[in-house]
């Protein structure tokens, strides 16, 4: 570990254990969780809820907000789960938090589908799996942080990512 927290964002579809994972790695590091889901405006939950993917336009103002709670914790760190499916989402994100670690909970579709099938979300429903799939570009080498398999329990994947955090220049998993 490092002297100077480093802010995380759990990335990925709905269904991959964003939610879970980030509050679980902000426990054990003693660093505030976030849940990105609370800062989509009311027309991006309406769209949502209706069934209707977000596009590029939708995005980029929660993508800010997003970006706003990370600048507010640069320096003390901060742990949010964002689905930041995108390279270019994920690089705005570091224009708020140069040194952002992400974190990347993958897994097959079919397994995440079954996932979401078994749990309710309050505006997201399980058609939209599909496109964020259809959205989704993986953590690239050159970018900061962990894939880490969802076919594994939580604590394992916490104790994965923890073992890398915030050491890794690149991708490691």
């Amino acid at each position: 570990m490092t002297e100077e927290p480093v802010s995380i964002v759990v990335m990925g579809v709905q269904g991959s254990g964003k939610s879970t994972i980030g509050s679980l790695l902000a426990e054990r590091l003693g660093l505030p969780f976030v849940d990105g889901d609370r800062l989509h405006s009311e027309r991006n939950i309406e769209l949502m809820a209706a069934g209707t993917p977000l596009q590029d336009a939708d995005r980029e103002p929660w993508l800010h907000s997003v970006g706003e709670v990370l600048a507010t914790h640069d320096g003390s760190g901060v742990v949010i789960a964002c689905s930041a499916l995108r390279r270019d989402y994920r690089d705005l994100l570091r224009s708020y938090a140069p040194g952002l670690y992400v974190v990347e909970p993958y897994g097959p579709i079919g397994v995440v589908r079954e996932r979401v099938q078994s749990r309710t979300h309050e505006y997201m429903p399980p058609e939209l799996l599909q496109s964020q799939y259809d959205t989704l570009e993986p953590l690239a080498g050159d970018e900061r942080g962990i894939r880490v398999s969802i076919e594994q329990p939580p604590a394992a994947m916490v104790e994965q990512i923890l073992q890398h955090y915030p050491s890794a220049t690149g991708v490691a998993g």
